[in-house]
């Protein structure tokens, strides 16, 4: 056979190395013969092959003759390589000597085709054993150089075929276990090697993920110890760096398995991945299901986090009482250093949270926490408000503040919303002024926002300044990672929570079941020969209009509304009921409902009626009204229902000229 090696590399010497060196290393190496258990036949042949590069190195004549011909072998265009003819009789010999001198994989390829057919040795020969061992140990020692490459997967190829090799062989079981610890340890590598790997490159992903989940299945869980190769003070670390290799989805699919099978620390996790897809993605119902992975696993201290979840879903009042119940006394302390206003600290925690252990760790996610954009997406807004329509029939008491149906009649109208005109609003200027500017003087007494139970919603919150706190660690089941990410607010940090967001999340209001109102009847006019001239009904002009007519204008605008929603055409125009910004938010409304190709059927009728506040300009009546809805596609298939439920608004009235119109509307306290 042709040995790929030189004699200098044979013997282990330099070409410039003299005559007497030469002997001396030949010594050497003969008195170091490998002990790992070949036959005295391989050792044998082993040393005649390095007395035999020994002395053509140590003759000076061969060896100028021998330094020449190996100029012209590497001088040669064809690609020739420089080998040592050896005889059948030292080819595992020879090939001890390649291993030797640093050529293992060679070693290990040449050996594995000795091994074959039809150059395979006699059943239970020396040459057999010693062919079977050598090709272990060159196995062994190419997948190292591999794995000290950083080469994890062809280092694991090289192990494998080392195994299958020896396993047909029936020979070697001390070598085999070598080879299996060594496939062993290296399956962490492995799963880092392919899932760092592009995201086009699927199939090694795939097949990374697959180690991943068997290397954590060996381990007994996230949790085990079953792995004394790989221990926790290691496999944590290693954990929290491939976790960045992992996209959103791939953790929420390995988590959620891990979960299933019993793992606390899992379902922790598969919440926090859950939370972040929804959040980048757009769609509340995965930190629905984030949420409520926490509220099954009943793991104790999740109330903060359960809280951020709960303000992302807009239910805010939840949000603020499991923060309340679950913030430790230094995230108090550092709430209430915030301000008086509880929802700009929930809202400033919830970014932060979200910056700094939610969003980083994901492969396809570089977003930024941005609440003001969460709350303005449009399915978001959707969501939600099927979200309050569902609350407000299953709570039965308020006290933990039950979400408002969205009734579908007429948005809650804030000061950008059309309360600007109304006293009492933040700018104070009246209804008139707003409109034409009469009766300047009636302001202060039809304030009728500022009642007990009322205050108006902060606009704009202001720019919170975050002190330098780290704030206490998540208390894991234990045992729980000591590496992952724990709760710090960085130094500086500043948020402006946008009007928007603000006013929404402040004027959501509460459903409770009432007691319907007596409808005031409407007065009959006496009996009388002729028949009286009967004014008109709408436009409502009457200088000091009764309950039964302002129950017409308010039943004219929500005809109105839902024959809109409907698609259908409204017997009122709107400009006659309804002020600009009521009327063009309802068309923002029908705007949006033909964009995304929906349409609502709204069912409202009005049971009772009585007046709360009256004065030339403006009058606020209580209105029960039984209320139903049902939403649909274009092809008619429904989308969300809200059965038949009891509310109590509190409409606002506004005098515009001689027209009342309709300005604003909110929930009953």
């Amino acid at each position: 056979m042709d040995l790929p090696i030189d004699h200098f590399r044979l013997l282990g010497v330099s070409p410039t190395t003299d005559g007497t060196t030469v002997l001396r290393t030949l010594q050497q190496r003969l008195d170091r013969a490998p002990d790992q258990g070949f036959t005295l036949d391989t050792l044998q042949a082993r040393a005649d092959l390095l007395q035999a590069s020994a002395d053509l190195l140590s003759d000076d004549d061969r060896r100028q003759a021998y330094g020449r011909e190996l100029t012209s072998i590497a001088a040669s265009a064809n690609g020739a390589i420089a080998a040592l003819e050896i005889p059948p009789s030292k080819e595992v010999a020879g090939l001890l000597l390649l291993l030797e001198a640093g050529q293992a994989q060679e070693a290990f390829e040449a050996a594995s085709r000795g091994l074959q057919p039809p150059q395979a040795p006699a059943l239970g020969s020396s040459r057999e054993a010693d062919l079977s061992l050598l090709a272990g140990i060159a196995c062994q020692g190419a997948a190292a150089e591999c794995r000290d490459q950083r080469r994890y997967e062809a280092s694991a190829r090289l192990l494998q075929q080392g195994l299958q090799l020896l396993q047909r062989m029936g020979q070697q079981p001390e070598q085999r276990r070598r080879l299996e610890h060594d496939l062993h340890t290296l399956l962490p590598y492995r799963v880092l090697d392919l899932i760092s790997r592009d995201l086009s490159a699927q199939a090694p992903r795939q097949e990374g993920i697959a180690l991943l989940e068997r290397l954590v299945q060996q381990r007994g869980g996230l949790e085990g110890e079953n792995d004394p190769d790989f221990p926790a003070s290691e496999f944590q670390p290693f954990f929290k760096q491939i976790r960045q290799f992992l996209t959103v989805q791939e953790q929420v699919d390995l988590f959620n398995r891990w979960a299933e099978a019993g793992s606390a620390t899992a379902e922790f996790l598969a919440s926090f991945a859950l939370t972040a897809a929804g959040f980048v993605q757009r769609k509340p119902e995965r930190i629905l299901a984030a949420l409520q992975r926490l509220q099954q696993g009943n793991q104790a201290g999740m109330e903060v986090v359960m809280a951020c979840q709960e303000l992302l879903l807009g239910q805010v009042e939840e949000a603020q009482a499991l923060f309340d119940a679950g913030a430790d006394a230094a995230l108090q302390a550092w709430a209430q250093e915030q301000g008086d206003e509880p929802l700009a600290a929930l809202c400033t925690h919830c970014r932060d949270w979200l910056t700094t252990e939610v969003l980083p760790g994901f492969r396809d996610i570089d977003a930024e926490a941005d609440l003001d954009a969460w709350f303005a997406d449009r399915d978001v807004q959707a969501y939600i408000d099927q979200q309050d329509r569902i609350h407000g029939r299953q709570r039965s008491t308020p006290e933990l503040g039950a979400g408002w149906p969205d009734i579908s009649l007429m948005p809650p109208m804030a000061a950008v919303e059309g309360l600007e005109g109304l006293a009492g609003g933040p700018d104070g200027d009246s209804a008139d002024a707003a409109t034409d500017g009469e009766d300047e003087e009636e302001e202060d007494d039809d304030d009728l926002w500022d009642g007990p139970g009322w205050s108006w919603p902060s606009l704009e919150l202001p720019r919170l300044q975050l002190p330098a706190l780290r704030l206490p660690a998540l208390q894991l089941p234990a045992p729980a990672f000591a590496d992952l990410p724990r709760w710090a607010l960085p130094t500086g940090a500043a948020v402006v929570v946008a009007a928007g967001l603000g006013g929404w999340l402040l004027l959501r209001p509460r459903s409770e079941p009432v007691k319907p109102l007596p409808v005031q009847p409407l007065e009959q006019p006496a009996p009388s020969a002729a028949a009286p001239v009967v004014a008109p009904a709408l436009p409502l002009t009457a200088a000091d209009p009764s309950d039964a007519q302002l129950q017409t204008l308010l039943e004219a605008w929500l005809k109105a509304k839902a024959a809109l929603l409907a698609g259908q055409t409204p017997a009122q125009a709107l400009d006659a009921i309804a002020r600009p910004v009521p009327v063009e938010r309802l068309q923002e409304q029908v705007r949006a409902n033909a964009a995304a190709g929906a349409r609502d059927s709204v069912n409202a009728t009005i049971t009772g009626l009585r007046s709360l506040e009256r004065s030339p300009r403006r009058i606020a009546v209580e209105a029960t009204l039984t209320y139903s809805d049902r939403r649909t596609d274009a092809n008619g298939t429904l989308i969300s229902e809200t059965p038949s439920t009891t509310l109590r608004n509190i409409y606002v009235f506004a005098r515009d000229g001689e027209t009342w119109r309709l300005a604003a509307f909110r929930p009953s306290p």
